[in-house]
């Protein structure tokens, strides 16, 4: 608990032993008297209540957990330099500018590219990455622990403490592993989320050329 929490616990504690001693100690009973002591049960309850969330509003981080796997990048060999920058630039920012530890991209039946602590496991999407990709959203599982579903991600990397997986439409996903607990931060991701649209317009527009114009009738 953070130390202002602590100090707003004890002042509400102490508001209200001294509440319940003044009720105690009193003589009698008028209407003055029970109008401060609801006045005094709400100043303390309310103080109690601040500290609580004031805990909960701050929690401490969880600490940086020791994964397998080896530092690399893997890409598939039949990317275009547009995709292959693309994916270079993309993973290369999620890594370094927040607290990702593995990047992931499969599209299409591919894992099209690996970076961070890799592993040389057989990713195929289970339950949670497919609903990830029909709903076209995105999911950040704060802690994997908490989750049945959470072997689906050892391909990725064994033992991820977190994940956070944005869709690439009905094609694919972002597999974002991190370091511990609770450690992608809500900017962390709309950044990942907005990335995750630029990088399949890129992937479709590769289709859209190789599939050419289409001819009048």
């Amino acid at each position: 608990m953070p130390a202002q929490a602590r100090i707003v616990l004890v002042w509400g504690l102490l508001i209200l032993v001294m509440a319940v001693l003044n009720t105690v100690m009193a003589q009698s009973v008028t209407p003055e008297l029970q109008r401060a002591e609801v006045l005094s049960a709400v100043a303390a309850v309310s103080l109690l209540l601040v500290a609580v969330l004031w805990t909960r509003a701050d929690p401490r981080s969880a600490a940086r957990q020791e994964l397998g796997g080896e530092q690399g990048l893997v890409l598939a060999s039949d990317l275009s330099d547009a995709v292959r920058d693309e994916l270079g630039w993309g993973s290369h920012m999620l890594l370094t500018a927040t607290a990702a530890s593995t990047v992931l991209v499969y599209w299409q039946g591919t894992v099209l590219l690996r970076r961070g602590l890799i592993s040389d496991g057989d990713f195929h999407p289970g339950t949670i990455c497919r609903r990830v990709m029909q709903k076209n959203s995105s999911v950040s599982l704060v802690s994997t622990a908490l989750f049945p579903g959470r072997g689906e991600f050892d391909p990725v990397l064994d033992a991820l403490p977190s994940v956070l997986i944005c869709s690439l439409g009905g094609d694919g996903v972002v597999v974002i592993g991190g370091w511990s607990e609770r450690c992608f931060s809500r900017s962390d991701e709309r950044w990942a989320e907005g990335w995750a649209v630029r990088l399949r317009t890129a992937l479709q527009g590769i289709h859209s050329v190789a599939d050419g114009p289409v001819p009048p009738v």
